[in-house]
């Protein structure tokens, strides 16, 4: 069994430090540039850490839109 790979998507000041962790980290600022981020998400990426600022530009089911359907978890506030 393989582990999946985890990816942190949002503002640089939320994320960079989860790249410590191993997490691919994907900056994102703004509603297009997470979206964008989201649509271009690399193969094996099984779940996305989002900032909060992340999880409203991409509304409530960020997984709809497209085929890929990795799992995510929003950070608090």
């Amino acid at each position: 069994m393989t582990m999946g790979r985890v990816a942190a998507l949002g503002e640089r000041t939320r994320v960079a430090g989860l790249a410590l962790a191993g997490a691919v980290v994907l900056v994102a600022d703004g509603t297009e540039a997470v979206r964008r981020a989201w649509r271009d998400l690399p193969d094996g990426i099984d779940l996305v850490i989002l900032t909060p600022a992340a999880a409203k530009a991409l509304g409530p089911d960020p997984a709809a839109p497209g085929p890929r359907r990795p799992l995510t978890a929003v950070m608090p506030p």
